[in-house]
């Protein structure tokens, strides 16, 4: 499982355990700016791993030098940047690994693109003959927001780049 953040992820790990799916995780953000969010998150990801007890692999990656030369003047195709470059990483681990398929944590959040997550990750479980496990959790987003939130992990405010932090703050 791709882990976007420790607040997204809660839910579904709790909800893959109980149907007793075998599950990794992995932390690839380098989408996550500036650098003291990329660290809040992925400390609270190393936490979550702790008190849920489940193997994440780290790739601790602060890519912002890679995210704005793929992005600027693309503004408007981030997202689709953004899953391509950790749906890819998550599909190519869970193949070394053994794994039957792959999934992320984004699967939960309303204020993702479902629609492209679901193209993008399909042409990569495709690409390399796995499966993308897909399963609509949104309806039950704010369970895991509340969850997140009484196992103390940190509440971020916006997706992750710096164009969603603008977005975020722009008007506020």
């Amino acid at each position: 499982m791709h882990i976007c953040c420790a607040n997204c992820a809660i839910y579904p790990i709790i909800y893959l355990k109980e149907k007793h799916i075998e599950l990794s995780g992995l932390w690839f953000n380098p989408n996550i700016h500036p650098f003291k969010e990329y660290e809040a998150r992925m400390l609270s990801v190393r936490e979550l791993a702790s008190k849920t007890s489940i193997d994440v692999n780290f790739i601790d990656t602060y890519g912002l030098v890679d995210f704005l030369r793929n992005t600027v003047y693309k503004e408007d195709k981030r997202c689709e940047y953004c899953y391509k470059i950790r749906f890819e990483m998550t599909a190519k681990m869970a193949k070394e690994e053994g794994f039957d398929g792959f999934t992320t944590s984004l699967l939960i959040s309303p204020f993702q693109d479902r629609g492209l997550m679901l193209k993008i990750a399909e042409s990569i479980a495709e690409d390399y003959g796995i499966i993308f496990y897909d399963e609509d959790l949104r309806p039950l987003f704010k369970m895991g927001r509340k969850i997140a939130k009484e196992m103390g992990f940190y509440q971020q405010k916006y997706c992750g780049c710096i164009y969603s932090e603008m977005q975020r703050y722009r008007h506020a």
